[in-house]
């Protein structure tokens, strides 16, 4: 027989006060389960099932006295056999302040079963309340249930959670304490809000508290309450601290983590001083259950745990790639020019990197070595066309994505909706300078030096052969586009790495170490070693970006082949640089051919999706980011179209 088949006779008949505690505990959950799952025909409208079945049990319980007995006697046994100060104080909370080792504590708890067989009252706890809704029927219950219900824990004294729940904020207390003095919280704290030491000060006034109730002393309790009340409120003032200092000199989720978890402590003193503090304390005991139910599922979700840590990461990412990302928006014709000759200069350098990678598929390496040396080669090529300042155009997506981003926050106002469109028309224009600037010059110094190399020697650099793999591999109705998409996850993951490793390299200070590491300084003197630690966090996003886009266009391709999945990258401009060394190759009658316009299509594609997907990717991190929700999205759809029925050319070409 199921537990949620029992009938109510049955489960009393098996209520056993002198049971084995496991056999108790047992009991218990079944009992929740059956209040749990009434039929639909017991439920009233409106009315909870567990609250039907919960009023149909007391109704029971007060006609037959010898059940209201076993009842409360199983109740009452149970709790002086548990450990209630590990309800009251550590459901909800880490062992460790760490996040992953908080993860796999949840990974494990959702995996693996649990066993009535404990002394826990928090692991019996889970048992019990293991539907979230129960947190909804137990606020549900009114104050004439409430009182009938209390009847029936008569049999536990009423001092014993008491003693329990000051021993659990002593426990509190410490925690809190021991937190709030840690290095990595105090140092990252105001000053001006650890002034008068709160955390310090907080064991004592919970003493003083404490000595108050235990001698029942009223007169004195006012006093000591304020002052604990009011030190409290410092120490959750002076741990919100924390957040604003991340905000300013990098995020760490591990210590965010901490800083949740110290406040979370300081609400559930809270709770607990008002259980222990009120005339009826009943209806606050209740609170404080319902309140526990949700936090043990909170516990559970793996999805509550990284969801605001991933928000907050991503605030980070996204406000760091918003500030690289205003140097790739043009707002006027001077910086839309500017574009173009930057662009350009990226093409140029990618006319090389075309050949280069020619050059390495003839040397015949095996898949790993040869997407490791094109991944070489690739970031090679990307970090020389950072620090010359110049340009790829597939880049700008991931990195102006957020700036964008910032322009959604005001969209509930009409001219903050307009800027927003002004973005996206900057935006857009952007990246068609970006693309065209790049292929201008990409391909007219492909076909120059494949025409060069016929008139030196005869012959082209790259020959017919894989030429006719270039037209064959581009093919409109090849899986190119497919892989276009692929390429661009893989340019906005380069943007996510970037702006992890700017956040890290600030966490850290280490342009600070090496502006004033004594050997550092030894070593090159004052100021180069300052020069060095400005250079260094100026470039450290760029360089980051660029080495690891070249190195996943590299090697992905190569890593997803020894799994079973052939994914190629396609992207737009090494892609143009191909097709022009086919026609240089095959000559310029190929360019009357289906097969050439076919590759000319997809390479539009490609652009397309390399830009749209890289795009989207970092747009969605920036929204979530900043916590935005498009509730009037059509307005701002509408806007846009608006602008381009008015001003087409403005989403092309800079205004005069």
């Amino acid at each position: 027989m199921t537990n949620r088949n029992w009938d109510l006779t049955a489960l009393l008949n098996a209520a056993d006060p002198q049971a084995a505690l496991a056999e108790r505990n047992l009991w218990l959950v079944r009992l929740l389960e059956w209040l749990r799952h009434a039929p639909r025909d017991e439920a009233a409208a409106g009315t909870p099932r567990p609250i039907v079945r919960l009023k149909h049990l007391l109704n029971v319980l007060e006609r037959h006295p010898e059940h209201a007995y076993n009842f409360s006697s199983v109740i009452a046994g149970v709790w002086n056999d548990v450990d209630a100060v590990s309800l009251f104080a550590e459901v909800g909370f880490a062992p460790r302040m760490a996040l992953w080792h908080e993860f796999l504590a949840r990974l494990r708890r959702r995996l693996l079963p649990q066993t009535t067989d404990t002394r826990d009252l928090a692991e019996l706890f889970e048992l019990l309340f293991g539907d979230e809704a129960d947190e909804d029927w137990i606020a549900a219950i009114d104050d004439e249930l409430l009182g009938r219900l209390s009847l029936l824990f008569s049999a536990a004294p009423d001092e014993g959670w008491r003693v329990e729940m000051r021993a659990a904020v002593m426990v509190l207390v410490s925690s809190v304490h021991a937190a709030g003095l840690s290095g990595p919280l105090r140092a990252r704290m105001e000053e001006a809000a650890l002034q008068d030491r709160p955390f310090h000060q907080l064991p004592a006034a919970w003493e003083a508290v404490e000595r108050v109730l235990q001698q029942r002393q009223g007169d004195d309790l006012a006093p000591a309450l304020q002052y604990l009340h009011a030190l409290l409120d410092r120490c959750r003032a002076a741990a919100l601290t924390v957040p604003e200092h991340l905000e300013a000199h990098g995020v760490s989720v591990d210590l965010m983590f901490s800083v949740e978890q110290l406040t979370a402590r300081l609400d559930r003193i809270d709770a607990l001083l008002a259980c222990l503090l009120s005339q009826e304390p009943q209806r606050e005991l209740l609170r404080l259950v319902a309140g526990l139910v949700r936090v043990v599922h909170e516990r559970r979700s793996l999805r509550t745990l990284f969801a605001r840590h991933y928000s907050l990461l991503a605030r980070k990412v996204a406000e760091r790639s918003a500030e690289t990302g205003e140097h790739y928006i043009t707002r006027n014709r001077a910086e839309y020019r500017d574009m173009l000759r930057r662009a350009a200069g990226g093409g140029a350098v990618l006319a090389g990197t075309t050949f280069l990678k020619f050059f390495i598929a003839l040397l015949g390496f095996t898949a790993f070595w040869g997407g490791f040396w094109a991944g070489v080669s690739y970031a090679l090529s990307f970090v020389l066309i950072h620090l010359l300042h110049w340009t790829v155009a597939t880049k700008q997506p991931a990195m102006t994505a957020p700036a964008m981003a910032d322009k959604l926050l005001y969209i509930d106002r009409d001219d903050g909706l307009q800027g927003f469109v002004d973005e996206v028309t900057h935006l857009t224009r952007s990246q068609a300078a970006g693309i065209i600037g790049n292929l201008a010059l990409v391909a007219p110094l492909v076909l120059g030096v494949q025409g060069l190399c016929w008139l030196v020697f005869g012959l082209p650099l790259v020959g017919a052969k894989d030429a006719d793999h270039v037209l064959h591999s581009l093919s409109l109705f090849g899986p190119s586009l497919l892989f276009a998409a692929f390429t661009g996850t893989l340019l906005f993951a380069s943007s996510l790495i970037a702006g992890w490793v700017e956040n890290w390299f600030v966490f850290h200070r280490l342009d600070s170490a090496i502006a004033w590491n004594p050997r550092i300084v030894a070593t090159f003197g004052q100021a180069r070693a300052q020069r060095w630690s400005h250079w260094w966090r100026a470039n450290i996003s760029g360089l980051t970006a660029n080495t690891s886009l070249g190195l996943m266009l590299g090697l992905a391709p190569a890593l997803f082949g020894f799994i079973g999945l052939d994914l190629e990258v396609r992207h737009v401009t090494l892609s143009t640089g191909q097709l022009a060394a086919a026609v240089g190759a095959l000559g310029f009658g190929v360019m009357a051919t289906w097969a050439f316009w076919s590759c000319v299509l997809c390479i539009a594609g490609i652009g397309l999706l390399n830009v749209g997907v890289s795009f989207f990717c970092a747009f969605k991190v920036a929204m979530r980011s900043r916590g935005v929700r498009l509730a009037d999205r059509k307005r701002v759809y509408a806007a846009i179209r608006q602008r381009l029925r008015r001003e087409p050319l403005s989403f092309l070409l800079p205004p005069r």
